[in-house]
């Protein structure tokens, strides 16, 4: 009997020791999977595969960064020299404005004349610039190819546009989408901290058990209810009601983000302050009381310094609950990547935005491995947060000792 039980704690400890070994290599994966794809954005030329920037021979501008290409064909550069060039205006030229110069007879009916015309068109036009297919360049072409500049860090990270689908140059600059997620976060902590906890000391402390056992199962019940019923909660009742309070053109703003999100994140809140509350020792609260404290009194300096860290965890969790909503605050921020200078503008988060274009891009292509860029963000917000919960909960036990 012995001898079975023995092999049967053995296998017990295999099946732990192999679910745990899975569980820690599959997230191990999954982070480098993350960074692998995401990283690449940052080795790559911000064109699309196969398509080159030309100029003329005699055109001296042998390099472009994104922003000069971009500030180029949307026609806020129109003079070489602006970008290191002769003083000639510039000709912008794609294969689908190729009509503008020549007639369809010209071009053949099969458009077989193509290749032939894009080498006539540049030698004709010295000042001009070309965005084409690099298997489009004819034999003898008498241009040459203008280097883009890599994706930078800085500008991936400081940019203020992000506009992943346009040509000839996407914009993959992210500013706007973190000061969108963390202005969201803030406010959704500013509804949610003081609501939250002020729910969690009158549940420790001042209701009576009934009230706590009917509250408690309800609050934890809030947790579980899917995020894409908040977003219609909030597109039904709240947008509506702060477009109207504030008489805006659309009510899907930061402010609509913030309240779904503030009440998303109260379980959270309100359930690790309540436990860290009762965990504070009786003996303490009585000799507060024995020492003529009030019960308001005992609650305000010692319940509540005692909790501290406990109260700390909770905040900094439920900022985790928040800064890592999708579904809900896509729903109620209008998805507009601006800056956002208030609370009552549409604006857009890092977690919305992955949710809303993952699934149209091409595996492996330049917003494919933008949005991976974006997941490690999000990914390294997460790990600031996870380490400041193990910094506070570390400082509160060396406070107590």
């Amino acid at each position: 009997m012995k001898k079975f039980r023995k092999i049967i704690e053995k296998f017990i400890e295999a099946v732990l020791f192999s679910s745990s070994t899975i569980t820690s290599l599959t997230v191990i994966l999954i982070i480098i999977f993350l960074f692998k794809e995401g990283i690449g954005l940052f080795k790559s030329s911000p064109l699309e595969k196969n398509y080159v920037i030309e100029v003329s021979k005699k055109n001296p501008v042998k390099e472009l960064n994104a922003t000069q290409l971009k500030a180029i064909f949307n026609q806020d550069i129109t003079n070489w020299s602006l970008v290191g060039g002769n003083n000639d205006s510039i000709i912008l030229f794609t294969t689908s404005n190729i009509t503008d110069y020549y007639s369809e007879e010209e071009l053949g009916s099969n458009l077989e004349h193509l290749n032939e015309k894009m080498g006539e068109f540049i030698i004709q036009h010295p000042n001009a610039i070309m965005y084409i297919s690099s298997k489009s360049l004819p034999v003898g072409f008498g241009g040459h190819n203008v280097k883009v500049k890599d994706i930078s860090v800085n500008d991936f990270i400081f940019g203020k546009q992000w506009y992943p689908t346009s040509e000839p140059i996407p914009s993959y600059g992210i500013w706007p989408m973190i000061i969108g997620t963390l202005m969201v976060t803030l406010g959704a902590l500013l509804i949610a901290i003081p609501l939250g906890i002020s729910t969690a000391i009158f549940m420790a402390e001042v209701a009576h058990i009934r009230i706590r056992n009917v509250l408690k199962p309800v609050i934890e019940l809030l947790s579980g209810i899917p995020s894409v019923v908040f977003g219609f909660f909030g597109l039904i009742i709240i947008v509506p009601m702060i477009q109207q309070t504030f008489h805006l053109v659309v009510g899907e703003t930061v402010l609509a983000g913030s309240i779904i999100l503030g009440i998303m994140a109260l379980p959270t809140i309100i359930t690790i302050t309540e436990d860290a509350l009762r965990t504070t020792p009786q003996s303490l609260k009585e000799a507060s009381l024995a020492l003529g404290a009030t019960r308001w009194q005992t609650l305000v300096r010692v319940v509540i310094p005692y909790s501290k860290s406990g109260i700390s965890t909770a905040i900094i969790l439920g900022i985790g609950r928040a800064i890592g909503e999708t579904m809900a605050v896509l729903m109620v921020t209008g998805n507009a990547s601006n800056i956002p200078h208030s609370f009552l503008v549409p604006t857009r988060t890092i977690p919305a935005t992955i949710a809303a274009e993952l699934g149209e891009v091409s595996y492996g292509g330049l917003h494919f491995k933008a949005l991976f860029a974006l997941g490690i963000v999000l990914f390294l917000f997460t790990i600031i947060i996870n380490l400041t919960v193990e910094f506070v909960k570390n400082s509160g036990k060396r406070s107590r000792a």
